[in-house]
């Protein structure tokens, strides 16, 4: 606070020395000239100027920069030397021509940094993800579904008139994947009563049958406390000069403890553009801030690069591949990043190892398009992105036509898709789309071939979901790669049922041993599969997935070697 009142005092007296005529004469034709009177209005106006300037960065939370003032002192500066003379006219005029040329470079950086824009976020380039790990569950439970549970959990919460249910974000927590969403005040006289929060809610982002819990853990400075108690003013205060960009977020250690976050960089030139290097983490309880770099985040932060910074880079990266004019005019190589995702038009996804990034499709700027031109997954805890291309020899479907195929096949249910992400589902580039009733509520799990989207599939659950999608695949003559980590496995059976089907040019056949367990082999892989029948002894390696059928890898019919 000392500093915005600082900073408001010396830019409202310079305002003054620069706006109020100093030149005698001047002054003699409004009021006697004298000393006093030129004090008396100097100060005048440099209280009533500062006092404009801290109303201003107060409310508005801009940082206090002197580049910031360009404006205000260009201002000052024509009014000065326009009702000023002599010798002082001649230095206002200077600084009027200061001015205009500072603002006409911050006015213009954005023609002149397109490529700096584009270097600060260039992306490594990949042709494909890693398949997925078929055993796993995707933190697939959309947002939509998630916050409306948790609406219908309010009355967990005490004194629930006072409170309204806060933005809504995806983090992991003890190995567990979950949203968080704090409890936030509901209005000025609610908050001016209550003056903390209780908690916030957690349910689970890969179980859509989890109950939201309400976590008991009060919080003074949030998003929607007043003054200095709100959690974005309560940082500006402490790091005045600093950059900010996206909103605050709330991350949860696994201790259970909240923590607001925002992420903090550089400008790339002249106030315009943003590069992240770090955040400001605040506990919501004592006030106590903290400044880190990406390099130093608690390990427990998945998000340190707000949604809203990755959307921005991804713009940069699509649009200023050939600089500003070509994103204007010919539009070569332009890529225009999916505005589909849950969070700043990106949706937070993880790896395998709990890892969490931002993930985006890219579309063509040429309407009437649904083709996906690559898709792009960015660092959650350090920034850093890459591109995908996909198979360049075939043309991927981009996250609208996936949502487009799903309003389609529910049209007399008015379902649609919410959250479309791309995975590498047994080497097959595929989205992944939970599909909600007209009430937001979740009824089915949708996969589309993003490559040939006649083959799809929709199922109660994700793991339902992928072991239908992986029959259509091999139905559809598709070679099945997964990328499970269960183990293989060889075992000696005795087949006592066979069942064999057509599909495309090749054959699936189901096989269930005596024993119980149930095979599935296609004759793509295996062609000798066809040969099976009730009564061989077979030897296979298997995969043990935990389906329901079983993929065979190898296959050797001992009946048929007697």
């Amino acid at each position: 606070m000392v500093h915005l009142l600082l900073f408001s005092l010396i830019a409202g007296i310079v305002a003054a020395l620069l706006a109020v005529p100093l030149q005698k004469k001047v002054l003699a034709e409004e009021k006697e000239n004298s000393f006093r009177f030129r004090t008396a209005l100097l100060l005048i106006s440099a209280v009533v100027i500062a006092v404009g300037i801290a109303i201003f960065y107060y409310t508005t939370n801009l940082d206090q920069q002197g580049s910031s003032l360009w404006v205000l002192l260009l201002a000052a500066a024509i009014i000065g030397t326009i009702v000023d003379g002599g010798v002082y006219r001649k230095v206002k005029l200077a600084v009027v021509a200061l001015a205009l040329v500072a603002g006409s470079y911050v006015l213009f950086a954005p023609l002149l940094n397109a490529d700096k824009k584009y270097k600060a976020v260039e992306m490594d380039q990949k042709v494909e993800i890693e398949a997925f790990d078929e055993t796993q569950t995707p933190a697939s439970v959309p947002p939509k579904f998630a916050r409306n549970k948790m609406k219908k959990a309010f009355g967990q919460v005490p004194n629930t008139s006072y409170y309204d249910l806060g933005h809504l974000q995806i983090q992991k927590v003890n190995d567990d994947y979950v949203y968080i969403a704090p409890v936030e005040f509901s209005g000025f006289f609610k908050w001016w009563n209550g003056k903390t929060t209780p908690g916030y809610f957690q349910m689970s982002a890969t179980d859509s049958a989890d109950n939201p819990k309400f976590v008991t853990s009060e919080m003074t400075y949030t998003e929607t406390s007043y003054f200095n108690k709100q959690v974005d003013r309560h940082m500006r205060l402490q790091f005045p000069e600093l950059i900010f960009y996206g909103d605050v977020q709330l991350e949860i250690d696994d201790e259970g403890h909240p923590h607001y976050i925002r992420s903090y960089g550089e400008f790339i030139s002249a106030r315009n553009g943003f590069d992240v290097k770090g955040i400001v983490m605040t506990d919501p309880m004592t006030g106590a801030v903290e400044k880190l770099p990406l390099t130093d985040i608690p390990d427990y932060i998945d998000g340190a690069v707000s949604p809203d910074v990755v959307s921005l880079q991804n713009s940069y990266f699509g649009k200023y591949v050939h600089g500003f004019w070509n994103s204007i005019i010919g539009k070569k190589d332009v890529k225009l990043p999916s505005d589909e995702g849950t969070e700043a038009n990106v949706s937070p996804i993880f790896d395998e190892n709990g890892h969490m990034y931002y993930f985006t499709d890219f579309t063509s700027p040429k309407e009437g398009v649904d083709s996906m031109l690559g898709y792009a997954l960015t660092d959650g805890r350090s920034g850093e992105a890459t591109y995908y291309t996909g198979d360049l020899e075939e043309s991927y479907m981009d996250s609208q036509g996936a949502l487009q195929i799903i309003e389609k096949k529910f049209i007399e249910k008015k379902w649609s898709g919410e959250m479309p992400v791309l995975y590498n589902f047994y080497g097959e580039a595929s989205w992944l789309t939970p599909v909600l009733d007209s009430n937001g509520f979740l009824q089915h799990y949708f996969i589309v071939s993003a490559a040939n989207p006649e083959i799809s599939v929709f199922g109660n659950s994700p793991n339902d979901a992928l072991k239908l999608y992986k029959t259509a695949l091999q139905r559809g003559g598709s070679s099945v790669n997964g990328s499970s980590e269960a183990e293989e496995a060889k075992a000696a059976i005795t087949v006592k049922r066979v069942y064999k089907e057509r599909a495309g040019d090749f054959t699936m056949v189901s096989v269930k041993s005596e024993d119980g367990r149930n095979f599935l082999v296609s004759s793509e892989a295996i062609p000798e599969a066809i040969y099976v029948q009730e009564g061989d002894k077979l030897m296979v390696t298997y995969v043990e997935t935990g389906e329901l059928f079983l993929p065979v890898k190898e296959l050797s019919n001992v009946s048929l070697m007697e």
